[in-house]
C-alpha cells in the first residue's frame, strides 16, 4: 500500500520532504509516491540514493502556499499537489496521505475530496502530547474552531479507536479540556458536552485541567478545535523555551556542565520525548480517507516518522475501525 505524500508542503519543501521520504523508503521499506511539481523532485531526488522501484512521482502543476486562503483548494488551485494527492487515496493501492502544507488546505481538500465517515459531522486534528505515563492523545487541536456538543462526543469515540489501535491502549480514558474539574465548569459547550459524553461515552472520566495534560491523567482529551490549537501552541512554546533556558543556565557554570555531560543520556532521552519530529504527523480523523498533517517547519526526520505513522494506520485498519466505532448501535 503505497503512502502518497505532499511533496510541496512546508516551509523547506520539497527539499526535506523528498529527503524525509528516501529515509522513510530505507528504513521502513515503503512504496511512496510523491506529488508535485515532477521537475522539481527529480531534481532532489538525485541528490540520493534510494530504491527506485519504491517511488513514484505524480504531477501536479499548482503549489498551495503556506499563506493561501484553505479554500483555494477548492477554489483556485484544484490542480494542487495537496488536491491530486487526496484524489489518489481514492483509487486502490494507496493508503494514506502526508501533508507538511497548509493546514486549513489539508482540511477543506479533505472534507470536499474524500468526504465525511457516515456519523461525523466534522473533522478533528490529532495529536500526541507527552506526559509522566508516556503521552496522552488530543483532538482537536485546529481543525473545527466552532464545535458543538455532538462534535466533541465523535472526537471522544474517534480518539478511543485510535488510541487502542496505534498507541496500545486497549481500555483508553477520555477527559474534558476544561477549566475546572466540576461539571457545571465552563462555557455552554464545555457543560453540553460533558452531559452528552457521561451518558454516551463508558471511557468517559470527566474534566482534564490544562495543568493535567502532561501527567497523563487520562489517554484521551477532547476539546474544541480553538481551545486545543492555544494549547498546542502553548505547549510548542513552553518546550521550545524551558530547552534554551536549561541550556543558557548550564552554561553559566563549569560545575553544571560537568553535571549536563554526565546526564547525557537522560537528557537526550527527555529531549527526544518532547520533540514533534519523532511522533512526525497529526492525524485528521473523521474524514473518509488516512490524513496526516505535519509541522510546517518538518525536517527530513519529521517526514519520515509521518510516513510511519501513516503506515501504522494502514496496518491498523484504522479507517475501517472508525466506522465501525461511528455506526449506531442499538
Amino acid at each position: 500500500m503505497k503512502i502518497v505524500v505532499d511533496a510541496m508542503g512546508g516551509d523547506f519543501a520539497p527539499e526535506n520532504v523528498v529527503a524525509g521520504a528516501v529515509e522513510a523508503i530505507k528504513e521502513y521499506k515503503v512504496p511512496v509516491t510523491l506529488v508535485g511539481l515532477s521537475d522539481r523532485i527529480e531534481q532532489e531526488l538525485k541528490k540520493h540514493q534510494y530504491p527506485k522501484e519504491l517511488i513514484e512521482i505524480v504531477h501536479a502543476p499548482d503549489v498551495v502556499a503556506m499563506n493561501d486562503p484553505a479554500t483555494v483548494v477548492i477554489r483556485q488551485k484544484r490542480k494542487s499537489s495537496i488536491s491530486v494527492g487526496m484524489e489518489l487515496l481514492k483509487k486502490p493501492g494507496y493508503g494514506a496521505f502526508v501533508s507538511a502544507g497548509n493546514t486549513g488546505a489539508c482540511v477543506a481538500a479533505s472534507t470536499f475530496v474524500l468526504g465525511m465517515i457516515p456519523g461525523v459531522d466534522r473533522p478533528g486534528i490529532g495529536c500526541i502530547f507527552p506526559s509522566l505515563k508516556k503521552f496522552t492523545f488530543i483532538i482537536d487541536v485546529g481543525a473545527n474552531t466552532a464545535a458543538k456538543p455532538e462534535h466533541i462526543l465523535q472526537y471522544a469515540k474517534m480518539a478511543k479507536v485510535y488510541a487502542q489501535s496505534v498507541l496500545d491502549r486497549p481500555e483508553p480514558t477520555i477527559g474534558l479540556l476544561n477549566i475546572g474539574e466540576e461539571e457545571c465548569k465552563g462555557t455552554g459547550l464545555e457543560k453540553e458536552a460533558h452531559k452528552l459524553l457521561e451518558e454516551k461515552e463508558p471511557h468517559f472520566v470527566g474534566n482534564v485541567e490544562a495543568n493535567e495534560v502532561f501527567t497523563g491523567k487520562t489517554d484521551c482529551i477532547v476539546c474544541d478545535g480553538y481551545v486545543g490549537n492555544i494549547t498546542l501552541k502553548v505547549a510548542e512554546g513552553m518546550m521550545e523555551s524551558v530547552g534554551k533556558l536549561l541550556k543558557r543556565e548550564i552554561l553559566k557554570r563549569p560545575v553544571a556542565i560537568l553535571g549536563a555531560l554526565l546526564l547525557k543520556s537522560s537528557l537526550k532521552e527527555a529531549k527526544k520525548s518532547v520533540d514533534y519530529s519523532e511522533y512526525g504527523g497529526a492525524p485528521l480523523l473523521g474524514v473518509n480517507g488516512l490524513v496526516l498533517i505535519s509541522h510546517g517547519r518538518s525536517t527530513p526526520k519529521a517526514i519520515k516518522n509521518a510516513i510511519r505513522a501513516a503506515k501504522e494506520q494502514v496496518d491498523h485498519n484504522v479507517l475501517a475501525r472508525i466506522k465501525e466505532e461511528m455506526v449506531p448501535h442499538g
